[in-house]
């Protein structure tokens, strides 16, 4: 399986995803708040991937794509909330 994060977005939101045989498995979704701020408010990973860490490659994968842009991250979905406490390095981009 082809690993590759891909990412669209617009004026207002964006997302991150990965798919298998063109169709999407799991999907990080955020909105851009001002002032650089991107609100995580929903990740999705397909029942049959589930349990693969796909969810939490996203995740960490978006933590680095704030870093670089300057934005913070609103962890406003449940699965984001809960990496967020757990882990120590994501509280530094915290909003």
């Amino acid at each position: 399986m082809d690993q590759s994060i891909k990412h669209k977005e617009n004026e207002t939101n964006g997302i991150f995803y990965l798919e298998i045989e063109n169709k999407i498995v799991s999907e990080l979704t955020y909105i851009k708040k001002e002032p650089n701020i991107l609100v995580i408010d929903r990740t999705e990973t397909k029942k049959t991937e589930e349990g693969k860490g796909l969810a939490s490659k996203l995740l960490e994968h978006t933590v680095n794509y704030a870093k670089e842009n300057n934005y913070k991250i609103d962890p406003l979905c449940p699965f984001a909330e809960v990496k967020f406490d757990e882990n120590e390095a994501y509280q530094k981009i915290k909003a």
